[in-house]
């Protein structure tokens, strides 16, 4: 049975992978959620984790689907939001307690000790602290030139110069480029690699990253962003983390919640480095004073393993029906290793965005040098089911 509540259609299971049996392309996507659900359920230890993909958002000028700021539209774990709720009682002090149990869970997951983790109020204040951290005379910052902007724009702010190398074919990271860059200089190098990348949505060849990082070039560190890490498919993408657990001191390794775990509202990140670089870095962070909700459903989340694999299930599948009507419609994207894919648009990034905001659907903004292309986050299976038939509809009425 359907009813309506706060302007959302609430479907049953049934009636909601019954609803996802429409036809994009010729190809039915019922049956890869059935497969997707199927598999995870087992693990599922609560049944509410169904109820964010059942709900199926009613788009309005009060209520769009947003597909622009690569958050996670499944929603937090159920016992990650329990926990926030529970912390509020509690807000009024400082997450004193709390806060060393999450470092010991986040060392553990990555086979660390708690003294290589700082908690950080997101990424951001990550990419800044460590930026200022290892800031000196004749220090300069070097990243490819389409990635994800804060490193550029705190970089700006400790007055640094920014060496951008242009992007391959596919926007492509350039490492041999970004390598004889640092080897021209002859002061301080900050290198900054956001992998998987923003807005590109590709990862950067392992061997690649871990060779440079390995030979321990002279005057260097390495500040590797994996915020979207959880979402990759391809076997041969590892994480810097073995690099610190080896010893390598020279990479620092930089992790959010705003993602996978769909906290982007909580504010909740880290660090990860030799212990040394910890402490460096520790002067310019807040005193780790950190949202004590966030921190609360961190644990939880952390914990409820299967909620976050079966959000990676549910991500894979909007995936596959935002490629699938890209397909459709001849639209070239860049095979996506994310939560957001990165595809080719026939008219100006600006008429694109407003012909979808005319249907209640936001896209991603412009991204420089990137002219004619558009990020479109991912939904959940039913806002993106939704977005194809737009998509189709423009392409009928030949806006597209």
């Amino acid at each position: 049975m359907m009813s309506e509540t706060n302007n959302k259609v609430i479907l049953s299971r049934r009636h909601f992978l019954t609803y996802s049996g429409i036809a994009i392309g010729g190809i039915t996507v019922s049956s890869t959620l059935r497969k997707s659900y199927a598999a995870q359920e087992p693990v599922l230890t609560n049944v509410n984790a169904l109820s964010s993909v059942s709900e199926i958002a009613t788009p309005s000028l009060e209520n769009p689907v947003r597909l622009n700021f690569n958050e996670n539209a499944l929603g937090m774990s159920p016992n990650a939001k329990q926990a926030a709720i529970t912390a509020v009682s509690k807000a009024n002090r400082y997450a004193k307690h709390e806060m060393p149990l999450l470092s010991l869970a986040i060392a553990k997951h990555h086979n660390l000790n708690s003294d290589y983790v700082l908690l950080t109020a997101g990424s951001s204040e990550g990419i800044r602290s460590s930026i200022v951290a290892f800031t000196k005379e004749k220090t300069q910052f070097v990243i490819p030139e389409l990635t994800y902007g804060d490193g550029e724009y705190f970089a700006k702010i400790a007055n640094l110069p920014v060496i951008k190398v242009p992007n391959l074919t596919d926007w492509a990271i350039d490492i041999e480029g970004l390598i004889n860059k640092v080897e021209q200089y002859s002061g301080y190098s900050i290198v900054y690699l956001v992998n998987p990348n923003n807005p590109t949505s590709t990862i950067t060849d392992t061997k690649k990253v871990f060779d440079w990082i390995r030979s321990k070039p002279k005057n260097t560190i390495f500040i590797v962003d994996e915020a979207y890490a959880e979402f990759v498919n391809d076997a041969s993408y590892q994480s810097v983390d073995t690099l610190i657990e080896q010893g390598y001191e020279n990479v620092i390794l930089l992790k959010t919640f705003s993602k996978i775990h769909a906290m982007a509202g909580l504010r909740v990140g880290y660090v990860l480095a030799n212990p040394i670089h910890i402490k460096n870095i520790a002067q310019y962070v807040a005193g780790e004073k950190l949202n004590y909700c966030g921190v609360c459903a961190a644990l939880a989340s952390m914990e409820d393993q299967s909620y976050l694999k079966y959000s990676k299930k549910v991500t894979d599948t909007s995936r596959l029906i935002m490629e699938q009507v890209l397909k459709e419609l001849d639209l070239y994207y860049v095979a996506s290793e994310t939560n957001f894919i990165f595809h080719k648009i026939p008219i100006a990034l600006n008429e694109y965005q407003q012909l979808l905001k005319d249907k209640f659907i936001l896209v991603g903004r412009a991204f420089p040098p990137a002219n004619g292309w558009c990020r479109i986050s991912l939904g959940t299976p039913g806002e993106m089911l939704y977005t194809a038939t737009i998509l189709k509809q423009l392409r009928e009425q030949n806006f597209i």
